[in-house]
């Protein structure tokens, strides 16, 4: 079902401070990844913290919090999808968040924001699995992207990826390996570990109740 666009949605993203706005005047993904307008992280924050990555940052319920919980890290949220997003940054912007910057754009053009060398950890939670086979080249875990994300970490930095999907975990872990990442968790059923500092994201709660396991993978750059 096609997502009704909010109203005064246009208004209300350039109302958001805490927002980037990608340029989309340039359609080819390739093309538009070749261009630089990077993110000036020390500027936005203020300071020279450590910076953390969510792709695909929905509604925004994980950003926010694990900006509240470690002030002393800079968080910037990513998601595509404006209709998203925008109730994202209104709930950071409603609980007075300051360490949590928003970027509207696809995973393709990350480098076209973020500076290589600059991030220290990488979030992907519950990403779209893509199951059909056709699709696999789009799927955030696949070689393309890793490398990607290569750039954009640090040395010794680390990509921490949960999904409630069997398949799409080995298909991660698969694509980890094959591109030099580290693996340092292995895990097929997050809630059996009682970890008191995992956020249960929207889609994470809604897959617990239907019973469903939550797979993590933690891996770092070698």
């Amino acid at each position: 079902m096609r997502m009704h666009r909010k109203s005064h949605l246009d208004e209300r993203l350039s109302n958001c401070v805490n927002l980037t706005v990608a340029d989309v005047s340039e359609k080819n993904m390739k093309a538009a990844a070749t261009l630089r307008n990077l993110l000036d992280f020390r500027g936005i924050f203020g300071n020279g913290n450590a910076v953390h990555l969510e792709i695909g940052c929905g509604k925004g319920r994980f950003a926010c919090e694990l900006a509240l919980r470690h002030p002393e890290i800079n968080f910037v949220a990513v998601e595509k999808i404006s209709n998203v997003l925008i109730e994202a940054c209104e709930s950071a912007e409603s609980a007075g968040i300051k360490n949590l910057h928003f970027l509207n754009c696809a995973a393709e053009v990350l480098p076209r924001y973020i500076p290589e060398g600059s991030v220290d950890r990488i979030y992907l939670n519950f990403s779209n699995p893509l199951p059909k086979l056709g699709y696999v080249k789009q799927r955030l875990t696949h070689p393309r992207f890793l490398e990607i994300y290569k750039k954009l970490l640090k040395s010794g930095g680390t990509i921490v990826q949960k999904t409630d999907d069997g398949d799409f975990y080995r298909f991660s872990l698969e694509s980890f390996s094959s591109c030099g990442f580290n693996i340092v968790e292995r895990c097929e059923d997050v809630a059996a570990l009682g970890d008191a500092d995992n956020i249960v994201t929207e889609h994470e709660q809604r897959f617990m109740d239907m019973g469903k396991n939550i797979y993590r993978i933690v891996c770092e750059v070698r």
